[in-house]
């Protein structure tokens, strides 16, 4: 029999570190709103030095799994959605700013997931939904001419949306991808007047919803984003920010 030919691979000492911290946090010996054993009391326990445990929990805290705090002890939290797909933030701006064709597959997944959100969103949609809903319409509506208050609430009624079949990780996932999409919205909105048709397709999308129909919800939705999808443009990283100090 052929004996394995692979390599030990010797591990960094924070790694062991992050490893063992994260068996105590799943395991349960150590809850969200727990402090954290003070870094001597780890390298005394872990038999190492503190830049391994500094950077192990440094880590954690990338994770979502840890608070730290400036003078206090750091404190275990429960992960969140919001907090996962936080993570990957910057890896996803890298992506689109380096890979043109990620944008369009991006704005593909954003329609694919939206009109089945909006689906359960229109059967489940409560009259509290519905007047909240209405009100960043309204919003909207005194923001005309006002492309970053304009953009902000049209980006709050979509979140909104995926915020009423309860799933946080919807919620999650629709706010991550309305903060990629946004560093590439252009001002043709503005510029060209489509503004007010965003208006009116989010009103025919309220209607939907108001009348718990899923089916016309869907169709409101695959319109209104087929059509706003071409408002976002690829730019490369010099672009954006010369787009955002022309702006400013």
């Amino acid at each position: 029999m052929a004996l394995p030919s692979e390599p030990i691979q010797r591990r960094k000492l924070s790694t062991e570190v992050l490893d063992r911290l994260k068996v105590m946090i799943t395991s349960g010996s150590l809850k969200p709103g727990d402090q954290m054993p003070s870094e001597r009391e780890l390298m005394e326990r872990f038999g190492v030095g503190r830049p391994a445990i500094r950077e192990a929990m440094q880590a954690l805290s990338n994770m979502g799994l840890l608070a730290i705090q400036h003078g206090e002890r750091a404190r275990v939290t429960a992960p969140t959605p919001r907090a996962l797909m936080g993570q990957v933030d910057d890896a996803a701006q890298i992506m689109l700013q380096t890979s043109p064709q990620s944008l369009g597959h991006l704005k593909e997944a954003r329609i694919f997931f939206e009109r089945g959100i909006v689906r359960q969103a229109a059967e489940r949609a409560s009259a509290k939904d519905i007047a909240d809903l209405s009100r960043l319409i309204d919003t909207q509506r005194a923001a005309l001419g006002q492309a970053e208050t304009f953009i902000a609430a049209d980006m709050r009624f979509h979140a909104r949306i995926a915020a009423i079949p309860g799933n946080p990780i919807f919620e999650a996932v629709c706010e991550a991808m309305l903060g990629w999409l946004k560093e590439y919205h252009t001002d043709m909105l503005i510029w060209t007047g489509k503004e007010r048709f965003t208006l009116a397709e989010h009103e025919h999308i309220l209607r939907a919803l108001s009348e718990n129909d899923p089916a016309a919800a869907e169709a409101a939705m695959i319109v209104h984003l087929e059509r706003s999808s071409a408002l976002y443009v690829h730019q490369s990283a010099e672009e954006v920010e010369a787009s955002k100090s022309a702006t400013a």
